[in-house]
């Protein structure tokens, strides 16, 4: 049956959605050249001089979407057999001495900085794209756009690559000269064309604008409004493309807990990165090291389920998209940081889980297909108690219609034998999971949706294994809406994907309008609904959310919302509501609770600005008052000094306890130059009862090649007693063969 719904669904957005056309914009010409580009970022070659061939008359985005944009730009293309070239200049109002670069550390956030932006549609299907960005100090940042951009969450920054840029600032423009080698991107032999956009964000102007127009209500990186980058000639790929990534590691720890330490030892490993063909890329890893990566920023838990830390690890990132969007939130069939990363107990720290090896196949298969493929073997750790294992992926994807697709999924995890033996898989321990699914979206991005069906396999073969869901999403000037429908069924369980409950149905839905009035303070506000209700056939409703919000965004960037609050919750089991370990409210008891809340986003435009959340109101059997937010300063584009904090403070009758929940962690973020940063962040947690320091030298001595030096501590807070320290130094290199 939920087969049959599928498929009516599918036919069903057919005739609803594919008659809707795209705008048709022109677009232009990349000449073909046989003379070197010097990056020097003051365009005196012989292809910038022309006066024909850019991009120019840039619409605004923000604050309107109206009018041509105040600060101009213009951009021309040109490549030769090895690179793409980008020759762009970024006109001014006047004079102008300052920029706003938050850092001088690789990816900078867009919204705060002044910078521009290509984006490369390369297989025309709006859906996936690079984007790479420089900012009038010359920093770079590079990027995967995945799912027609539709959000700005769909733009992962966490990718690096190599190419090359230089920027200059001159009195009442900048430039930016870009060099991106072919080998660096993916896409179809032959292609004549692709799709691009560009765009601008100014921070004086207070204004983001791009060449091809974006209705303000999507997101300014959206895929669906383009225009074409032809070729005067069909591009071909001849080079290898091998990247050779190895690293060398030196480490030492010790835990005081345990009484034991590690004295320093060398670790080898590495990466590599092979073209297969001009679509397709090869990934393999051999004792991959990801000490480098920043540890994840703690949060208060108050939920009954497990908290989702995103994915940082640059192995995983290419193409992620192929694995980690199948299933929607809060019901994954894959995660691929449950490969190679273990949870400590008793420091509530998540640490690393030898990876032995791995390998990933991912890219276009022709215009139409994707193919994921992926290998990972863990290692066996004592230590921790774990044991290990072997992880298979396999995902198709097929685009359908304008931008919609179809992809169907594969999950396999193998037990290792904890004795060593033969046979060195454990045959009564595996977890496997089947998946379907179908993901809409119209031409014009009004309509988006998301329906699959996925099933789980284990040893003993149980019933009531699988979970379905479907939605359907609207998005115009002033209305968004959803309407979705889940159902978990009792013994789904996908242990390598993220899945925190089982054994209920879901249905929610969210409206909200919004205004555009004439001011100069308020670019737009308007109110909004939400709400969801969960329920199973033996307990009838277990859990209900209802919200009333109004949401202000001001012409300088910053929110103000506020919400209405109401919370049902039954408890399957018992439940201590601050997570202390104190007295737990009783299995089969359930609460209704009204609380409000306000949440404000400061202008990040500025030197000094605030975010916050506060809320009060019923919590369980008690009462909780919340204050989280982080307060951030920026001297220049030399250091970014943070304090996230959060205080809860819940009372509840006795016999349960009362707490005051402190977390708190700042943070000094150093940019010296564009190629040496030192970062070093201090996180208290009393829920855990644990400090944890944490410190990172950086040193980038060539294109995505670096130098690591990272420190970390754990401790008791009452005591300072110690708990575990490590530190580790690593050295890689990024060659091109």
């Amino acid at each position: 049956m939920r087969l049959v719904l599928f498929l009516f669904f599918w036919v069903l957005s057919y005739p609803c959605f594919s008659q809707v056309k795209k705008l048709a914009y022109e677009g232009i010409v990349a000449q073909k050249i046989d003379y070197p580009i010097t990056l020097d970022g003051q365009l005196d070659e012989e292809i910038w001089q022309q006066e024909d061939g850019w991009a120019e008359d840039f619409i605004q985005y923000f604050p309107s979407d109206t009018s041509l944009a105040n600060a101009q730009t213009k951009i021309k293309v040109a490549y030769d057999d090895k690179f793409l070239y980008f020759g762009a200049i970024m006109y001014n109002l006047g004079p102008r001495e300052e920029y706003v670069s938050t850092s001088l550390r690789r990816d900078y956030r867009g919204e705060q900085n002044d910078g521009v932006s290509f984006i490369l549609d390369t297989f025309n299907d709006n859906t996936n794209a690079f984007q790479f960005g420089v900012n009038p100090y010359g920093v770079q940042r590079e990027s995967l756009i995945a799912n027609g951009g539709m959000i700005p969450s769909d733009l992962n920054l966490a990718w690096d690559n190599k190419w090359y840029s230089s920027a200059k600032i001159y009195e009442d423009y900048w430039v930016v000269e870009v060099a991106i080698p072919f080998s660096t991107l993916r896409y179809q032999d032959g292609a004549v064309n692709w799709n691009v956009n560009f765009y601008r964000i100014d921070s004086k102007y207070n204004e983001r604008s791009s060449w091809s127009p974006i209705p303000r209500n999507f997101s300014l990186i959206s895929l669906a409004f383009s225009r074409k980058l032809m070729f005067e000639e069909p591009l071909k790929k001849e080079s290898a493309n091998v990247s050779i990534i190895p690293y060398v590691a030196s480490a030492t720890d010790r835990d005081f807990l345990e009484g034991t330490s590690n004295p320093a030892n060398l670790a080898f490993g590495g990466d590599a990165k092979i073209g297969m063909g001009p679509a397709l890329n090869l990934d393999l890893t051999i004792n991959p090291d990801f000490s480098q990566v920043e540890v994840d920023q703690q949060v208060t838990n108050l939920d009954r389920f497990e908290i989702f830390f995103p994915e940082q690890r640059q192995f995983f990132l290419e193409n992620a998209d192929l694995f980690a969007d199948f299933g929607t939130v809060g019901i994954r069939p894959f995660f691929s940081r449950r490969i190679g990363v273990a949870r400590d107990e008793r420091t509530g720290q998540n640490v690393q889980n030898q990876i032995l090896f791995g390998s990933r196949l991912s890219g276009k298969l022709g215009e139409d297909w994707r193919v994921g493929l992926m290998n990972m073997q863990t290692a066996t750790d004592p230590d921790l108690g774990i044991t290990g294992r072997n992880f298979s992926v396999a995902a198709l994807q097929k685009k359908v219609f304008a931008r919609s697709n179809v992809g169907m999924i594969m999950v396999n995890q193998e037990t290792m034998n904890a004795e060593g033996g033969f046979p060195t898989i454990d045959r009564t321990k595996y977890n496997r999971l089947a998946g379907l699914d179908y993901n809409l979206a119209s031409a014009d991005n009004r309509w988006t949706g998301k329906f699959f069906y996925h099933r789980t396999f284990e040893y003993d073969n149980k019933d009531q294994s699988g979970a379905f869901h479907s939605q359907l999403n609207y998005n115009d000037l002033h209305i968004s809406s959803s309407i979705s429908f889940s159902h978990v069924q009792e013994n789904f369980n996908p242990e390598v994907g993220f899945t925190p409950r089982s054994d209920y149905k879901r249905i929610s839905g969210l409206f909200s309008y919004q205004f555009f009035p004439k001011s100069k303070i308020i670019n737009r506000h308007g109110p909004g609904v939400q709400t969801e209700t969960l329920w199973n056939e033996s307990l009838g409703i277990t859990d209900e959310l209802h919200s009333l919000t109004y949401r202000i965004q001001f012409q300088s960037l910053s929110t103000l919302t506020f919400l209405a609050n109401n919370r049902y919750t039954y408890l399957f089991s018992p439940f201590d509501p601050t997570r202390t370990g104190g007295e737990q409210l009783q299995a089969g008891t359930d609460y209704r609770n009204t609380f409000f809340s306000i949440q404000y986003f400061g202008n990040p435009r500025k030197s000094f600005f605030l975010t916050g959340r506060g809320e009060v109101g019923e919590y369980f059997n008690g009462n909780i008052r919340t204050v989280q937010g982080a307060m951030n300063m920026r001297l220049g584009y030399l250091a970014n000094i943070s304090m996230n904090f959060s205080y809860n403070n819940i009372r509840l009758p006795e016999p349960q306890n009362d707490a005051d929940l402190f977390l708190i962690g700042p943070r000094i973020d150093l940019t010296f130059t564009r190629s040496l940063f030192w970062t070093t962040f201090f996180q208290y947690n009393n829920q855990i009862d644990n400090i944890n320091i944490n410190t990172r030298l950086q040193w980038r001595y060539a294109p995505v090649s670096d130098l690591f030096v990272v420190y970390t501590d754990n401790y008791f807070p009452g005591s300072f007693i110690p708990k575990q320290r490590a530190l580790v130094m690593k050295l890689n290199y990024w060659l091109n063969i």
